[in-house]
């Protein structure tokens, strides 16, 4: 079984202290020698966590919920706002990581008697303080992606540019960071610092396939929900080339031909289908329609793939068909764990007044994906009444 990460409070803050954390100190001391390794490792250790505070404690100034992961080569501080925040809350957000890095760690250096100049020599603690503290906290302020410095200067930009600031500081990143590699590669006495020009390098080109994959997503899932609704709008199917209309709308054209037998059958078919799925939901379709193919359905309903599941329980949540919805939902996640199936039994728990269990379906829906959690959280209607309930926000923070 792979390692679990660890989790403690700190000033209020949930830490998540990951395995992955552990391994780069260890590399660290590995590849430092134990000598200057080990207080370094340590010093970049507390530092980390220090610098995360840092966003943490400024994004709770606006009212965010915050929360604070610590891994392999790097901690993040997640937080969700309770408003959209202006340019100027975004840069302190992002400043006060290294800022308080810097800070506290210029003192602290200062205090060990530390040489003011660069520390090419003094004692290892004293070097290690210098190079974890003040000189990664002013590595951490290049304005370049992903640093802190390259969240500030895209803020900046965006008072000029809103709609092109992120465009822009990943190209200024990519042409900087391989016009870097190039002198680093040609010189060989700064070939020993080629690792800090390609970590951001691969950090921003990772960023934007991404992006462009997420574009080419979210541009077939805009065909595909149109043909859903206008294959139930219509009748007429009229779909791209490799894809189907939902199980739904067939089994719904089954029904109106009478043959209720194929309408089952074409909705256990996708339950158990293990490929991948390549139609939309019923989200267009009239609750009576929805209501005669869930009517053919066995019962107990088989749990299948975690899709169709998901749409299955979402399917009986539209219903009003609360109970069935959220004891299918909690089957289903039984086996696939996918939060979004939490998140459904969490909803079918509110609608039935069961406050305690819907909160503890959300906390485990965010434990695997805030995110995601939050956005499916702010658009159902059976949470209204809780939005400004301290704990229900909690629990999408995974509290």
């Amino acid at each position: 079984m792979p390692s679990q990460p660890s989790e403690f409070r700190m000033f209020g803050f949930p830490v998540q202290v990951r395995p992955g954390f552990f391994m780069f100190m260890a590399l660290v001391v590995l590849l430092q020698g134990p000598t200057f390794g080990i207080p370094f490792a340590v010093l970049m250790a507390a530092f980390t966590l220090l610098h995360e505070l840092g966003h943490a404690v400024a994004a709770r100034s606006t009212g965010a919920r915050a929360r604070i992961a610590l891994d392999f080569m790097a901690g993040y501080a997640s937080f969700t706002p309770v408003r959209p925040l202006t340019p100027l809350e975004r840069i302190g957000i992002s400043f006060a990581g290294p800022g308080i890095q810097i800070a506290v760690g210029g003192i602290a250096y200062v205090a060990m008697r530390g040489q003011l100049a660069w520390p090419e020599a003094g004692h290892p603690w004293q070097q290690a303080l210098f190079w974890a503290g003040p000189a990664i906290g002013v590595f951490n302020l290049l304005p370049l992606i992903p640093f802190d410095g390259g969240a500030i200067a895209e803020a900046v930009i965006s008072f000029i540019a809103p709609n092109r600031a992120r465009r822009i500081m990943e190209w200024a990143t990519v042409a900087f960071t391989v016009a870097a590699v190039v002198v680093m590669v040609t010189d060989r006495n700064r070939s020993r610092f080629l690792l800090f020009a390609v970590l951001p390098l691969a950090s921003v080109l990772a960023s934007m396939s991404s992006a462009r994959t997420g574009a080419r997503r979210a541009a077939r899932q805009t065909v595909l929900s149109r043909a859903e609704a206008l294959a139930w709008a219509s009748g007429t199917v009229q779909f791209p080339d490799g894809t189907v209309p939902s199980p739904w709308f067939r089994a719904w054209q089954q029904l109106q031909a009478g043959d209720v037998v194929a309408a089952r059958h074409v909705m256990l078919l996708d339950l158990a289908d293990p490929d991948p799925v390549n139609c939309w939901p019923p989200d267009a379709a009239p609750l009576e329609a929805l209501q005669a193919v869930v009517d053919t359905l066995p019962d107990p309903l088989p749990a299948g793939r975690a899709y169709s599941s998901y749409v299955v329980s979402g399917v009986l949540l539209r219903l009003g068909r609360h109970d069935a919805a959220g004891r299918y939902a909690a089957a289903a996640y039984a086996q696939h764990r996918e939060p979004m199936l939490a998140v459904h039994v969490a909803r079918a728990a509110a609608a039935l007044g069961q406050r305690d269990t819907a909160l503890a379906w959300l906390r485990s829906a965010a434990s695997a994906n805030s995110g995601m959690t939050v956005e499916a959280a702010a658009v159902a209607v059976e949470f209204e009444m809780w939005r400004n309930d301290p704990a229900f926000t909690d629990a999408l923070q995974g509290v």
